[in-house]
């Protein structure tokens, strides 16, 4: 049973063990110090940043300081600040009826203090949850100091009785609120000069004027930022003293493997889903994470923006929707496998996440969509034929250099798609051993059959349109220029 009053809270464990006299940041340094000896997990969820962004974090935490999280986005920056509830104690007591989460023994506002003086002991005490100590603010240039430090309210002035000039009188903002927890602003650099300067004060010197009012707010907060390194550093929208107190500058970053790119889509991904029977092959979630490593490093693609990781999530979601809907509207028997071709039909879920350049601008969001399918789709056959055997790859080849072609339509019944794919000579056994294994069911193997034909494509050795399906390449004249020449 938690203590409900000053005195009972006295008398308890929390003032006894000491946990009184810790300043948020003490708290926090101990939690994580016990986490640490426990070998307890430090961020569940996060990946990908045990060796680098992690132990940085944890160092900054220990030092007592406040943080920047420098990346692009989609690299998991809200997320970590969002997990450092956890090294909170789990209940903290406040004086009950308090806006800015006054200590119980030492409250910092006029309501607190004078409510302490007023019944002393029998003060009213109430509990907040750890989740309930983190507050989270976007940055945008309309921020006021009204909105993060608080403003006075006159209808407050006059239903109380007070002079404008009273703190009684204050609206308190989102960062004394955060009092005794976390704060984090998004997207620092986005604040204007004299908002950075007027937070650079709170936490200095713990003061700020109010409409010409000074008011002392002694808070005693943890604050930590986000921004993109391009904002921070190169624009210089950072006031230097704000800069300056800032204690660790933390540099994250995108998955480093597509491995471990692979690991987080499919921890993030709303794949599992009621009665749908969709099952994804290896490869095809190989090649969805391959998009984004391609876009990455694409020049038409503004790095500075960044490729975020949301794009391989949202587009696995949409492939598996498109298996879904064409399962459902053909009446195939679950589990219905994804393919290559799905891909193309998520291709909102790609171009939506793509800041181009001028150049890109120009070729449109759609064509290098398609021209980074086929590129994934290549590396990944690529990695998984390195010891195939040339001979079947090169009958596929020949084949369509005969003069054939091959078009299915985009919703094709699976034992449909197979007897067609089995017509080209040399195409099953490759995509047997893509799908590791001839007695492979057929939608894996259809979906190992438009990886092989994607590869080939990409690599020039066949051609594929909307039109005419597969066919055999004819280059374009630009080609041709280069081979005379060569």
């Amino acid at each position: 049973m938690r203590p409900t009053n000053v005195g009972e809270l006295k008398r308890s464990d929390w003032v006894a063990g000491g946990r009184a006299e810790r300043s948020v940041r003490d708290e926090i340094r101990a939690n994580l110090l016990a986490a640490l000896e426990a070998g307890s997990p430090l961020f569940p969820g996060i990946r990908g940043f045990e060796d680098s962004i992690i132990p940085q974090v944890v160092n900054a935490l220990l030092a007592r300081q406040d943080f920047i999280l420098l990346g692009l986005r989609g690299q998991a920056k809200s997320r970590i600040l969002r997990a450092l509830t956890g090294f909170l104690d789990e209940w903290m007591p406040i004086i009950a009826g308090s806006e800015v989460n006054d200590h119980p023994l030492a409250p910092i506002s006029k309501f607190g203090r004078d409510r302490l003086a007023e019944l002393a002991d029998a003060t009213p005490i109430a509990w907040v949850h750890r989740n309930d100590r983190y507050v989270e603010k976007l940055a945008t240039p309309d921020v006021t100091i009204a909105d993060l430090i608080g403003d006075l309210d006159p209808i407050k002035a006059a239903r109380g009785g007070h002079l404008l000039s009273d703190e009684l009188t204050m609206h308190y903002g989102l960062l004394p609120r955060a009092n005794r927890g976390i704060f984090a602003i998004n997207e620092l650099p986005d604040l204007s000069g004299k908002i950075q300067v007027g937070l650079f004060n709170v936490m200095q010197e713990g003061d700020v004027q109010i409409k010409g009012y000074p008011v002392r707010l002694p808070l005693d907060v943890v604050l930590v930022f986000t921004a993109n390194p391009e904002d921070y550093t190169a624009r210089g929208k950072i006031v230097t003293p704000l800069k300056d107190r800032i204690g660790a500058e933390i540099q994250t970053h995108y998955p480093k493997s597509v491995g471990l790119g692979m690991e987080i889509t499919a921890q993030e991904a709303w794949v599992e889903r009621p009665g749908a029977g969709v099952a994804v092959p290896e490869f095809v979630r190989e090649v969805i994470e391959r998009i984004a490593f391609e876009a990455r490093s694409d020049r038409r693609i503004d790095r500075r923006s960044g490729v975020s990781q949301r794009l391989p999530i949202s587009l696995l979601e949409n492939v598996v929707s498109n298996a879904e809907r064409r399962g459902a509207s053909l009446g195939e028997p679950a589990p219905i496998v994804t393919r290559i071709s799905d891909l193309y039909a998520a291709l909102p879920a790609i171009t939506g996440k793509l800041e181009l350049e001028y150049e890109g601008e120009l070729q449109g969001g759609e064509t290098i969509a398609k021209e980074l399918i086929r590129r994934a789709a290549n590396r990944t056959f690529l990695e998984r034929a390195a010891d195939f055997d040339p001979e079947p790859i090169e009958a596929i080849v020949t084949w369509f250099d005969g003069g054939q072609a091959l078009k299915l339509a985009p919703e094709e019944r699976s034992d449909l798609a197979i007897k067609a794919f089995r017509t080209v000579p040399g195409l099953a056994t490759v995509a047997a051993a893509i799908a590791e294994g001839p007695e492979s069911d057929a939608g894996t193997l259809v979906a190992a059959s438009e990886l092989v034909l994607e590869a080939l494509a990409a690599q020039k050795r066949i051609s594929r349109t909307e039109d005419f399906g597969w066919t055999a390449h004819r280059p374009t004249r630009p080609e041709r220029r280069r081979e005379i020449d060569d």
